[in-house]
């Protein structure tokens, strides 16, 4: 299957960009083609997941261990479900003016050579639709801000004559 592999600069903090990719129940809200999101089990570190795709007639259920180390990374483990592996990868990184680096990177093959077919046609065309998803949601969460914007970090202190 082919991978995706993408860094984007985004003006929100890394612990923005991380929480709002860790906040995996939420997705049926936002993520195209997710159906539902339960929560099977969390501890420290990991939270399991039964996540239910779709498209049109197709559904599908994956099963999942997400771990993650906050705020700097989350980790995508494929247990069970109707594909041969799964990698996917979050990193998130200071930028300068308050922004946060975004290093997504994904990975996956469908053990149905029908679905796998049908998934590299429109492979990249679906990564697309996933990344601007995020974007889009982060900027319902965060509002519209933009690069370039600080936050004042200091007092002003008057100028003695």
């Amino acid at each position: 299957m082919p991978t995706h592999a993408e860094k984007k600069i985004l003006p929100y903090s890394p612990e923005q960009m991380f929480d709002l990719v860790l906040d995996i129940e939420r997705y049926p809200e936002f993520l195209p083609w997710c159906l539902s999101c339960d929560i099977i089990k969390e501890d420290d570190g990991n939270k399991f997941a039964n996540l239910v795709i779709g498209y049109k007639v197709f559904r599908e259920w994956i099963k999942c261990r997400v771990s993650y180390q906050r705020p700097h990374s989350i980790r995508v483990e494929y247990i069970n479900g109707p594909l041969k592996y799964l990698s996917n990868t979050w990193d998130f990184m200071e930028a300068q003016n308050n922004g946060c680096v975004v290093d997504f990177y994904v990975d996956f093959e469908f053990k149905n050579p029908l679905f796998q077919k049908m998934m590299g046609v429109f492979f990249n065309e679906i990564v697309r639709r996933m990344v601007k998803a995020f974007e889009d949601r982060a900027k319902e969460m965060y509002g519209p801000k933009t690069k370039g914007k600080t936050k004042s970090s200091g007092s002003l202190k008057k100028k003695e004559i």
